[in-house]
């Protein structure tokens, strides 16, 4: 078991290293970062979804901005679309499932906010749908996706796509991605900056 273990830790550590060695990807998620900090110093805010894990991983990442992710500093705007279960509830009722992030995005998206929607297949309709809504509403897209970024790397504005088929590395990606983001915006806002 134990090689099994390591072999488990190996997997990990050659996705990760697969996006250090991966300059495109990387200038993606710097772009990403200099648009969210710009966009807090305009008080908008950033907007994430996903479902199941990525739901998760869309609440971690909001709660790592309202919160602090390295040190204490007043709270950045962040809300995660998965957490109102009255929403979400009423909304998949009234409108299906797949309209539960676009309308959502309808009401609480405004010009010049951030939509960051994450999914390992690239391909989940209700945040396809939230895409949809942002196009319109002028709202930043951002597709935190793998494999091969189906349809949503399509859509969005800035599609950073994990260099993986296996959806444990996938997710244990978009983790990382996500906290050096939230460092990022962290230091340039309220830190020293990034050197």
């Amino acid at each position: 078991m134990k090689e099994y273990i390591k072999d488990q830790i190996k997997k990990s550590y050659e996705t990760k290293q697969d996006i250090y060695n991966n300059d495109e990807l990387l200038n993606k998620i710097e772009d990403v970062a200099k648009k969210c900090v710009a966009l807090y110093k305009t008080d908008k805010k950033t907007i994430l979804a996903g479902n199941g894990g990525s739901a998760a991983d869309a609440q971690h990442i909001a709660a790592e901005l309202v919160g602090r992710y390295g040190f204490d500093r007043p709270s950045i705007p962040s809300l995660a679309l998965t957490t109102d279960t009255s929403n979400l509830t009423a909304i998949g009722n009234d409108y299906g499932y797949d309209q539960v992030f676009s309308r959502q995005l309808e009401g609480m998206g405004q010009s010049g906010d951030i939509f960051i929607g994450i999914s390992t297949s690239g391909n989940s309709q209700n945040i396809i749908n939230a895409f949809e809504v942002a196009k319109k509403k002028n709202i930043l897209s951002v597709a935190l996706v793998g494999k091969d970024g189906g349809e949503m790397a399509k859509m969005a504005d800035i599609a950073l796509v994990v260099p993986s088929d296996s959806t444990p590395r996938i997710q244990e990606s978009h983790i990382l991605i996500g906290h050096i983001i939230c460092d990022i915006i962290e230091k340039e806002i309220f830190g020293d900056g990034v050197k």
